[in-house]
């Protein structure tokens, strides 16, 4: 079985893969039963879902009708004001036909104008701490995508008692000295604080370049499963962090099977050649690369 370790200050102890439920949002319903099967199987009990994941929420509803009490459940909303904040939660409960999430994360707090917006009074932040006082949610956290983001949530949590973050990381990210640092600062104060720190793009190779290929998840992943049992080693070496499966779900049972399986932390010159080898370049540069593809 998946090791499991604090979610944070929440209470719960979630599996240290979260599976990321964007990979149902072009499904069918009968693929998507097929998946969770396969997620309740190796005991993931933690979903991370967003209302602009296509079907996503849809798509968990006959599985939270019979298995709703063993997992965490979180969603998010882009939402900066507080009523269109408060909406889209409780669309996200109907539409997966639950009376509470455990988590509400505001998604990709990251721009300046939206960071404002989100905190100024009546805005998302204050919305959903409402929410979660009268029974919608549970806890509050924050994602985002970028270099700038672990600087920005620094800032929101100097804000607010966020519950969890989440941010890019992988063994390419690391090597961005100024991104690093940042990160550095980030697990130091989650870790003081109780903050849960959830991470993205494990797999990810480099943005798309060839725009004829069939496209599973916004970035290109890594297509050499050696290359990519050792990049998701390299998150869950870190006993700190969780890390999101992709929105492929070509590569779930490989990823569960990797995190199920005995382990050891990869080594660096390995990584270092397989950045060279298979082409691995950090999806973000603090600039022009920045925005999700």
């Amino acid at each position: 079985m998946i090791d499991t370790q604090p979610f944070g200050r929440t209470g719960h102890a979630s599996t240290r893969i979260i599976f990321g439920a964007a990979a149902l949002g072009g499904m069918s319903q009968e693929r998507a039963d097929a998946t969770m099967a396969t997620v309740r199987e190796f005991g993931v009990n933690h979903i991370d879902t967003a209302a602009m994941y296509g079907e996503s929420e849809v798509r968990l509803a006959p599985f939270l009708a019979e298995h709703r009490s063993e997992v965490f459940l979180a969603t998010k909303t882009r939402d900066r004001s507080g009523p269109e904040a408060r909406a889209a939660l409780e669309r996200s409960l109907e539409r997966m036909g639950v009376g509470h999430v455990d988590l509400i994360q505001l998604h990709n707090l990251v721009e300046e104008e939206e960071w404002r917006d989100a905190f100024s009074p009546g805005g998302a932040v204050e919305a959903l701490f409402r929410a979660r006082d009268e029974g919608l949610c549970r806890h509050v956290g924050v994602t985002g995508h970028g270099l700038r983001i672990a600087r920005m949530h620094l800032r929101s949590l100097a804000e607010a008692p966020f519950a969890s973050v989440l941010f890019p990381w992988n063994h390419s990210l690391a090597e961005i000295d100024d991104y690093t640092a940042d990160v550095a600062l980030l697990r130091e104060l989650c870790a003081a604080q109780g903050v849960a720190m959830q991470t993205i793009k494990s797999v990810a190779r480099r943005r798309w370049t060839d725009p004829a290929a069939a496209r599973f998840s916004w970035y290109e992943p890594i297509d050499d499963p050696a290359v990519r049992a050792r990049a998701i080693e390299f998150v869950l070496a870190e006993p700190d962090l969780f890390l999101n499966t992709s929105s492929d779900a070509r590569l779930l049972h490989e990823a569960l099977e990797i995190a199920a399986g005995p382990r050891q932390p990869p080594d660096a010159d390995q990584l270092a050649t397989d950045r060279d080898e298979a082409g691995i370049e950090p999806l973000f540069d603090g600039g022009a690369l920045e925005a999700v593809g």
